[in-house]
């Protein structure tokens, strides 16, 4: 499976197309598996955050 990379700008707006895709996406179960285990709470508690919550990112 290949990576795609997009640059998104703030007033862009998506197709009605890609509005269904992420749409028909959303509905589907997540599946974990060894490779992406679902995470307990503890395990998610040793997350960080990158940014300070509540900054904002400008590109």
């Amino acid at each position: 499976m290949a990576i795609v990379r997009m640059m998104i700008k703030k007033t862009d707006k998506p197709s009605e197309e890609q509005l269904k895709s992420v749409l028909e996406e959303d509905r589907k179960p997540i599946v974990y598996d060894e490779d992406s285990p679902e995470m307990t709470p503890e395990m998610l508690s040793k997350f960080k955050r990158v940014n300070p919550k509540g900054s904002v990112m400008i590109n």
